[in-house]
């Protein structure tokens, strides 16, 4: 049911999936980042999640292969997932797509991707409005790891809470050599944190989500080399839940989709309400017993979770919607 083929857009390997039944019109086109924390995942362990939402959803999928940490350092990903995502926007004609219909999306770390480069294109006046942008347990920002859910979640698998802090850190310098310090909070001076405080932080999560048990944590004190290697941290190409409320307030439809034993559901949580109280629609789908990468498990190896498929499903019905 599927046209499958492999290749560059600006020497950026990508795979597109193009429905071959016979459409009414042009179809949706969705651009996909995957997930892996910027240090593993590939065009080939996402093949089974990217054929099930083209085919779904009867939509042109474009499935990215970014350059991976810590060989390629921040913002390699970005630059690669962002000159993609303008190749297919400037030629979809090839791929008979509706200009006023294509989307970003990923999961974990290629929801990040996909939030930032979502934030880039909105001052973009010569290309066409993304429709959506589809954020699947994303990781948006690193000034905090002790936000309730990393706490309660920990040690859950498939991302502990020390593991989001080393990718992270691979990402940013590919050195992960402070990463006690940046669970810690050592890494963030307080005036900086203070600053970014009305958008980061526990006070912003609904309180349904600390019955599980909440510390309240006093960072210790900043260490300045620390903070000096890490200070990028702060860019919202890098963490896109720090973006100023003027970039915020043009960005697309959006569905954020949680899981709830996922250091990441805050994340999620913070930028929904971000992007609500900027006037952005906002769908949000609750994976109650999901945990982190939940999705990129759907027919794999020849397993699978039902609560996998949902969320899947909520995914490609949004989709269906627009």
């Amino acid at each position: 049911k599927l046209f499958i083929q492999d290749l560059q857009f600006k020497k950026v390997p990508v795979r597109v999936y193009q429905p071959t039944a016979p459409s009414d019109g042009r179809r949706r086109g969705i651009i996909f980042f995957h997930g892996g924390g910027w240090v593993f995942g590939s065009l080939d362990t996402y093949e089974k999640v990217c054929r099930y939402i083209a085919r779904e959803s009867e939509s042109v999928v474009v499935s990215v292969e970014y350059r991976l940490a810590p060989e390629h350092k921040y913002p390699a990903a970005y630059e690669d997932c962002l000159n993609a995502t303008l190749h297919f926007m400037k030629n979809i004609e090839h791929y008979g797509v509706d200009p006023a219909h294509i989307i970003v999306s990923g999961d974990s770390a290629g929801g990040n991707l996909a939030a930032a480069v979502s934030q880039t294109l909105a001052s973009r006046s010569d290309l066409p409005k993304l429709r959506a942008q589809i954020l699947i347990y994303p990781g948006l920002q690193a000034l905090d790891f002790n936000l309730p859910s990393y706490q309660q979640n920990r040690a859950v698998p498939l991302l502990l809470r020390e593991r989001a802090a080393f990718f992270a850190l691979q990402y940013l310098n590919g050195d992960a050599s402070h990463v006690e310090e940046v669970l810690e909070g050592s890494h963030i001076p307080a005036d900086v944190r203070l600053k970014y405080r009305k958008w980061v932080s526990a006070d912003n999560i609904p309180e349904e989500f600390k019955v599980r048990g909440v510390k309240t944590l006093v960072p210790t004190d900043c260490i300045a080399e620390v903070y000096e290697s890490v200070k990028r941290f702060c860019e919202p190409n890098l963490c896109p839940l720090l973006a100023e409320d003027a970039i915020v307030l043009q960005q697309p439809e959006s569905f954020i989709l949680t899981c709830e034993y996922d250091v990441l559901r805050d994340d999620g949580l913070l930028y929904k309400k971000r992007l609500e109280d900027n006037g952005v629609p906002v769908t949000w789908y609750h994976i109650e017993d999901g945990f982190h990468g939940i999705i990129s498990l759907h027919d794999y190896c020849g397993f699978s979770f039902p609560a996998g498929k949902r969320g899947l499903d909520s995914i490609v019905n949004f989709i269906k919607g627009l």
